[in-house]
């Protein structure tokens, strides 16, 4: 059996060992310390913001800031149909309810002309939205031209979910840097990873403080432990905060290779009617988190699920475009306001393995039974 190809598995390098081992033998291991202090401060540079909170996940930085922005219980908060569960649950966390918009066509991220219709409607009903969560999806940051307006025009506070865009950027500006806060991922299978971890990344100094005391239990300046609020434990540790800032240094690289997997996914199903693999927008640059395609089951040689069946047999890791949040059973009584696009997408859409540590071996062994599949149907 050859061996599993995964999907988007961390690319570790001899980099991270020494940044590691150098915060394990200064014993600097707790939730606190120099790497975490600099890993902050290396995020604000990467995001174009004026501060960062090294935070234990991307779902911890979406919950506090929409604690940050006054999302509380009966509220209800806009937010991207198409991802995943990470991006919608914090709303509920918060006591508050989700309104899904469906995506568009070309970068698969939030419809404005959805949005717009959403807004219009709750404006004259005097019930607009607390907030709202725009999702970066797969690299590929949203149609903040259109989006960033809109919002304003009605004063609903944005929160950017770039936990799938670290590296992306859009109009010459980075992922993370558009709306009030923005929020990072570093997941085991995100293009940088600190094994588990997230940061919430704002221009507001106050908005930063606040959610690192929130992160920290609320723990009370005082010398024995004080509390006088709920508080969580979100904080992340130095340790894992070390091993995200040797990746970090490298994000270029790791960027550079999987738009080099990209490219050769997009040679493979040149010409092959009715299969299309995801591009970024004009005025876009993608991190190519995951390289996607469609491939439409009226035109091309096979659907998505079976070519997903072919490459599971080669030991080689595939999954279907994220299920929108609007379809899943737990989100069934959710508002929404879809177009059908992301069931398209769920039903047509494959991701294909992406990590910038895969060999060219590796990529060889897709690209063959993609050839096998697509060419030779």
């Amino acid at each position: 059996m050859n061996e599993r190809i995964f999907l988007s598995a961390p690319d570790v390098r001899e980099h991270e060992r020494e940044y590691v081992m150098a915060a394990i033998d200064s014993n600097w291991i707790a939730p606190a310390g120099p790497d975490l202090e600099a890993f902050e401060v290396e995020l604000s540079v990467a995001t174009d913001r004026q501060f960062a909170v090294g935070l234990s996940s991307g779902t911890a930085a979406l919950h506090l800031a929409l604690l940050g922005v006054g999302v509380g219980p009966g509220d209800e908060v806009i937010c991207s149909s198409l991802t995943f569960a990470g991006s919608a649950n914090p709303i509920v966390y918060c006591g508050a309810a989700p309104i899904f918009i469906d995506c568009e066509s070309t970068s698969w991220n939030m419809d404005p002309a959805l949005l717009a219709d959403e807004l219009e409607e709750r404006a004259a009903a005097g019930a607009l939205p607390a907030a709202a969560i725009v999702v970066d999806l797969y690299g590929n940051c949203a149609n903040y031209d259109d989006i960033v307006p809109l919002l304003d025009r009605y004063e609903i506070p944005l929160i950017e979910d770039a936990a799938e865009a670290v590296g992306s950027t859009y109009r010459n500006r980075k992922a993370g840097s558009f709306g009030r806060h923005g929020i990072l991922s570093f997941n085991g299978n995100k293009i940088i990873t600190s094994s588990g971890g997230g940061a919430f990344v704002t221009d507001n100094e106050d908005s930063a403080n606040r959610v690192r005391y929130l992160s920290t239990q609320a723990r009370q300046s005082a010398v024995h432990y004080e509390h006088t609020e709920i508080g969580y434990n979100y904080r992340m540790s130095n340790i894992c905060a070390a091993l995200g800032r040797a990746q970090l240094k490298t994000l270029g690289d790791r960027i550079a290779r999987r738009r080099e997997i990209n490219e050769v996914y997009v040679r493979a199903f040149e010409g092959i009617e009715g299969c299309e693999v995801l591009t970024p927008p004009q005025g876009s640059t993608s991190n190519y988190w995951l390289s996607c395609a469609t491939l439409n089951p009226d035109a091309a040689p096979l659907t998505s699920r079976e070519l997903m069946k072919s490459l599971e047999a080669g030991n080689i890791e595939s999954r279907p475009v994220w299920k929108p949040m609007h379809l899943q059973p737990v989100f069934s009584g959710a508002t929404s306001r879809t177009n059908g696009c992301s069931e398209a997408l769920f039903t047509n859409g494959i991701c294909l393995p992406s990590g910038s540590g895969m060999s060219d071996a590796a990529i060889e062994r897709v690209v063959a039974v993609l050839n096998a599949e697509l060419r030779m149907a």
